[in-house]
């Protein structure tokens, strides 16, 4: 499966630094004690520390709502899903266990404070690529919403718009019978390239220590 950023991307946001990793033969389960107490203690932690600091003055919010701006999204109507988890913790509506992929990803959005998206490799078509999107790109959430990508960051396949910093689609949700796995991690911009790399070795590295299997891991920047 080949991924690609489309020049309209590179255009209105030269700076942007995405993440792409493959996985293959891997199983998905309920998430181990480790991860689940990972998750649950991170979450209080962050709780405490939210009510004594606006979200709006954490660096890697900002930058993100900026980066928004940037490529022609209002950051006010869409947040980025990251900014999403925050404001629910900080409401003390904790994020339950979802499955093992759903908690990795967002153990590592809070941790590192970016949005990742992960997507049933099998239910993709072709060529992933990372663009900006049109009044036509829309897809059916995993809310259950209908949302219209024109002037957001959008990941798109053979059949059309599956995933975003956003929301992801319902379409090529991961489930556990899925097999085979696509994880995009949308760094900061501001983020050093060797700090990439080393971010996205350590989501692999646990993904695969939790379900098995193969991966590869590709840095765009």
């Amino acid at each position: 499966m080949k991924c690609v950023i489309s020049e309209q991307l590179k255009q209105r946001l030269p700076s942007g630094k995405f993440g792409v990793i493959r996985y293959y033969h891997i199983e998905v389960s309920d998430s181990p004690q480790m991860l689940r107490g990972r998750l649950e203690l991170f979450q209080e932690s962050l709780y405490i520390e939210l009510q004594e600091k606006s979200i709006a003055d954490i660096p890697e919010m900002v930058e993100w709502r900026r980066t928004f701006k940037q490529i022609g999204t209002d950051p006010s109507r869409y947040r980025p899903s990251s900014e999403s988890l925050y404001r629910r913790i900080q409401k003390k509506s904790f994020i339950p266990p979802i499955h093992s992929a759903a908690d990795i990803n967002n153990f590592f959005s809070l941790y590192y404070k970016i949005p990742l998206g992960i997507y049933d490799l099998d239910r993709i078509n072709g060529t992933v690529t990372l663009t900006i999107g049109t009044e036509k790109d829309e897809y059916i959430a995993l809310n259950g919403r209908t949302v219209n990508f024109a002037n957001k960051l959008v990941s798109k396949d053979e059949r059309g718009p599956f995933g975003s910093p956003i929301v992801d689609s319902e379409r090529t949700a991961v489930t556990r019978e899925t097999k085979n796995a696509l994880q995009i991690v949308y760094f900061l911009p501001s983020t050093p390239e060797e700090t990439a790399k080393r971010q996205l070795q350590a989501i692999q590295t646990m993904f695969v220590q939790i379900h098995g299997g193969e991966a590869d891991a590709q840095l765009f920047v």
